[in-house]
């Protein structure tokens, strides 16, 4: 019986997928993404690079702006494996 490995966004992927989905949304800096959920631009930076979490409180600011699932958004960030 073989077990399947369970992947998670790395940083790189996140990343990535964060300015295509700004594009997307065409929102053109990490500077107006900031300022549209209520944070410093650092501490998002910190998100998407794995290096802090979000707590429970900033998860639908992000989710409202990014247009997205806190599932999803828990899958890029990391937190979450791939589906």
């Amino acid at each position: 019986m073989t077990k399947m490995l369970s992947r998670r966004y790395t940083k790189t992927e996140s990343s990535d997928w964060l300015a295509q989905r700004l594009k997307k949304l065409d929102i053109r800096s990490y500077e107006e993404f900031a300022n549209l959920v209520g944070l410093d631009r650092g501490t998002i930076s910190r998100y998407f690079r794995h290096d802090r979490r979000p707590s429970i409180d900033v998860i639908a600011p992000l989710c409202e702006v990014l247009e997205v699932s806190p599932e999803t958004l828990l899958i890029v960030l990391g937190a979450l494996d791939k589906r």
